[in-house]
């Protein structure tokens, strides 16, 4: 797979706030959390995790809904304040991490998940390959899904 020419650009869907990655994530996958599924509106989100210092606010204003998620933790959802697209999540258990929604990406064909979260909650219709990293619930360590994206890449987070 081969990966766009970093920066790459994002937004919200009335395209009020926008933002830049700045570089390749540390990894993209899958969450078949519930709070995923209600948010998205969808079986799963996909996520796109980054350092915070790679990602660039360019315009627009966020609202934030912080929630206990179904691991317990405290999670810190932000999204635009004017459509409320949900854009990234900044996870208090990984101060320096965010975690995009690849739909929120102005191209997406790049951002191929690697494996799946919260396996354990996903709908019963949703086959997962078995070749990719598979976690039961809330990964206490995210390192698997980093180091299948950069095999997958041939690029290091």
């Amino acid at each position: 797979m081969s990966l766009p020419e970093f920066p790459v650009e994002g937004g919200c869907q009335c395209g009020a706030v926008r933002y830049r990655l700045k570089a390749s994530p540390m990894s993209v996958y899958n969450c078949h959390c519930k709070d995923c599924q209600r948010f998205s509106g969808a079986a799963w989100s996909m996520s796109v995790t980054t350092s915070r210092d790679n990602v660039e606010q360019l315009s627009g204003t966020l609202a934030t809904y912080e929630k206990p998620s179904q691991s317990g933790r405290i999670i810190s959802m932000q999204f635009c304040a004017h459509c409320h697209g949900w854009l990234w999540n900044l996870p208090q258990s990984a101060p320096g991490m965010m975690v995009l929604r690849a739909g929120s990406l102005d191209d997406l064909d790049w951002a191929q998940p690697v494996g799946n979260i919260w396996t354990d909650s996903k709908a019963a219709w949703v086959k997962l390959d078995p070749d990719l990293v598979n976690m039961p619930g809330q990964p206490s360590d995210r390192e698997p899904l980093n180091k299948a994206w950069t095999e997958l890449t041939g690029k290091d987070h």
